[in-house]
């Protein structure tokens, strides 16, 4: 497989207080990488250092050949490739469904509003939300948003999704749905980049597990081998939090 993300020792400082204290890796191409860690541990800060919403203080996010830090790199022409869920949603609350789908491709991608609105239409089917194409965001659940949200994503056919703990603001009923799109998502070949605190779907769905723990990857490797036989005391001590739960 080929590598679609390399991220070399990325630190990232807030004031006083470093969040990211060195991190390095890679991804492939179809791959679907877990990132699991306590709150505040920096798993959000990597994946908003990923897509340029929070500025890296050095290192490299070199994403399809190109490092992301050059102050020459086209950082709007790079993020449109990189879908970004968010917890929130953070849909356009004065927009309806099918125009929270099409505003990215008509502005940004400059397709026309018929391709457009074909696209929206195909998406919204695959993720169960074609039916309410005309509804407004405060009309809907916090899954049938979520699912929105991954719909809007996948609208500008990006080359890798971003996830930022994509279920924590759904009620529990709900998660099941959102995350039954995510391993569709997963079996569709699509790479992914997920933080999130949904072990079964870290456990089952990832094909690698990446452990942050303080700032730094404490423990990387397969599903099998992070959750059976973690090496880490730290990894041991968190995956046992979860057991506990």
């Amino acid at each position: 497989m080929e590598e679609i993300l390399k991220i070399e020792n990325l630190k990232k400082t807030f004031g006083e207080h470093e969040v990211l204290k060195g991190i390095d890796l890679e991804i492939k191409k179809g791959e679907v990488v877990s990132i699991i860690g306590s709150s505040g541990s920096g798993k959000s800060t990597l994946l908003r250092c990923i897509n340029q919403l929070e500025e890296p203080t050095s290192g490299k996010i070199i994403f399809e050949g190109k490092n992301m830090l050059d102050p020459d790199a086209d950082i709007r022409a790079i993020r449109t490739k990189m879908g970004m869920v968010f917890q929130s949603f953070n849909l356009y609350n004065n927009l309806n469904v099918l125009k929270n789908c099409t505003i990215g491709p008509t502005k940004i991608l400059k397709k026309s509003k018929e391709e457009s609105e074909k696209r929206a239409i195909e998406v919204l089917e695959e993720v169960g939300m074609a039916e309410y194409i005309d509804a407004m965001p405060a009309q809907l659940s916090g899954g049938q948003k979520q699912r929105v949200a991954i719909a809007r994503s996948l609208c500008m056919d990006p080359d890798v999704m971003l996830f930022d703990e994509p279920t924590s603001a759904l009620d529990p009923e709900m998660v099941g749905e959102v995350l039954k799109i995510m391993i569709d998502l997963a079996k569709s070949g699509l790479t992914m980049i997920v933080v999130t605190h949904e072990m079964d779907f870290a456990k089952n769905v990832s094909s690698k597990v990446v452990f942050v723990d303080k700032g730094v990857i404490a423990e990387m490797g397969s599903p099998e081998q992070i959750f059976e036989s973690p090496q880490e005391e730290r990894t041991k001590e968190f995956l046992q939090r979860f057991r506990k739960i």
